[in-house]
């Protein structure tokens, strides 16, 4: 919103102006009906066979490889070069990634790390602080071997706040960490700091070091802090496991759901658990404006993301030189409710599907979702399966309600995510690691069936099923750039 109230003063322009821009304009939406009229029906009247009710749902077989990250069991230098800070931006995920790097990059440093600061998140305006999110004792503990660790920084050094960087240039600021930087530019360029100063403040630190060329020791030490050393605070577990718990052993409406759950005491361990899936829907404004795709909302909401993407970013948004048909049929177009919602159909999923929404805020609201939860009556979210006062806690917290997200993902018999990100990335390397079902859409091929507009309900079945076969988790090794956290093979497992 500052960005927002900021470009209102400068433009001054009545058409752009911010309410018009950040609403959802859930009214745009009222009465919309199924883009794709023909598949939605035939996908309301589908019969899932046993026998593919039983092969969607079955484990991954074992995968040769196996979980190791074990650290080296090099001993801690006798002496630390000094304290390193890092400011982390983004959501999340984004900074659950930015703390494993900070680890690896304290052990190459020999620096004494200080519990990582969160930066506000920009777009949800959320405050928490690592301890907020992630239990420290634990992170200590599990990595006490390997690096120095403190809460917070000593007396004299006190003075090296967010706000003492933020009014001036400061030689304990690193600024100019390049994205993807090495172990060498570290120990050029960070080092002589911490040695001259006592202390080093890296800001901004995210994506900030390599996926390749470093030691070994070091990966398999970040792969330790992202699988084994950030583990979410109590309350977080707990609403979490209560969440898995109410969608396993519920049966019923999911409007009687939460009720049943919260004001009955009912011995679980006689009841035969329900399996179930997650789904990430990943479709906010921002991401449909910057896709610069047609959603079928009509000129309202073309108009809307188009006013959005030229006040956000002037109108600078790569896609837009590509028409819709160009965009869905190279598959940068992210997948509506309602795609999805055909594409999980199409894979045998049927309407006793028990389906968990995690999603912040999903661009359209209810409307939009609406034809997603007629094709899956049994569909959830923490809303849906939580009172008000369990949800006191973390309410309007984006980064405490995508921590529950990603802790009901982990428990979860499949999980999907609808288009890629942060959190799908981050999901799909954990869940690999841990060799569990995790289906990655084909967006290409989606994008080419759902542009065919007499497609048959059995064809496009058919091309969904086969375009899937080897997107169900199955382990693949990391290549050259890309990201450690969403393929751990090899680096984070050994040969089984």
């Amino acid at each position: 919103m500052k960005l927002c109230r900021g470009l209102v003063l400068a433009i001054s322009l009545a058409g752009l102006l911010c309410p018009l821009v950040h609403a959802d304009s859930a009214s745009e939406f009222t009465g919309m009906k199924p883009r794709y009229m023909r598949l939605f029906k035939s996908a309301l009247e589908r019969e899932t066979l046993d026998e593919k009710q039983a092969e969607i749902w079955s484990p991954l077989p074992n995968q040769p490889w196996k979980q190791c990250t074990s650290s080296s069991g090099s001993s801690l230098p006798e002496k630390s070069e000094g304290y390193l800070q890092v400011f982390l931006d983004g959501g999340l995920n984004q900074q659950r990634m930015g703390i494993c790097d900070a680890v690896a990059v304290a052990k190459i440093l020999n620096a004494t790390l200080v519990i990582p600061y969160l930066e506000v998140n920009p777009v949800w305006q959320d405050s928490s602080s690592f301890e907020d999110i992630f239990d420290v004792e634990h992170f200590i503990n599990v990595l006490k071997d390997d690096i120095s660790i403190v809460r917070e920084l000593p007396n004299e050094f006190s003075w090296s706040t967010r706000e003492y960087y933020g009014t001036a240039i400061r030689p304990t600021r690193i600024k100019t960490a390049p994205v993807h930087a090495s172990v060498n530019w570290y120990q050029e360029n960070v080092l002589p700091v911490l040695q001259s100063y006592g202390i080093a403040a890296i800001s901004p630190f995210s994506h900030r070091l390599t996926f390749d060329n470093l030691p070994m020791e070091i990966q398999r030490l970040r792969c330790k802090v992202n699988f084994q050393a950030l583990t979410f605070v109590p309350h977080i577990t707990s609403l979490g496991e209560a969440l898995v718990n109410r969608l396993r052993y519920n049966s019923g409406d999911n409007a009687n759901a939460k009720t049943n759950y919260i004001h009955k005491v009912t011995d679980l361990s006689n009841k035969q658990p329900a399996k179930f899936v997650v789904l990430h829907l990943r479709f906010d404004k921002d991401m449909a404006a910057h896709s610069a795709c047609d959603f079928g909302g009509g000129k309202a909401e073309k108009l809307a993301l188009a006013k959005y993407r030229q006040v956000i970013w002037q109108g600078r948004v790569l896609n837009s030189q590509f028409t819709d048909e160009e965009l869905r049929s190279q598959g940068r177009c992210p997948l509506t409710p309602e795609e999805t919602g055909l594409l999980l159909a199409a894979l045998g999923f049927d309407n006793n599907t028990r389906l968990y929404l995690a999603s912040h805020k999903v661009y359209g609201g209810e409307a939009r979702v609406a034809a997603l939860r007629e094709l899956f009556p049994l569909m959830e979210d923490k809303k849906t399966l939580t009172s008000p006062d369990e949800l006191f806690e973390i309410k309007k917290k984006a980064s405490l309600l995508a921590a529950v997200d990603y802790y009901v993902s982990m428990q979860s018999d499949i999980f999907v995510s609808a288009s890629p990100g942060n959190m799908h990335n981050a999901l799909m390397g954990h869940r690999t690691y841990e060799n569990m079902k995790t289906i990655k859409p084909n967006m290409a091929l989606l994008g080419q069936l759902f542009l065919n507009k007499t497609i048959t309900w059995s064809d496009f079945q058919s091309g969904v099923m086969e375009g899937h076969n080897d997107r169900q988790g199955q382990m693949r090794l990391r290549k050259p750039k890309k990201s450690i956290y969403t393929y751990p093979a090899p680096d984070c497992m050994c040969s089984a």
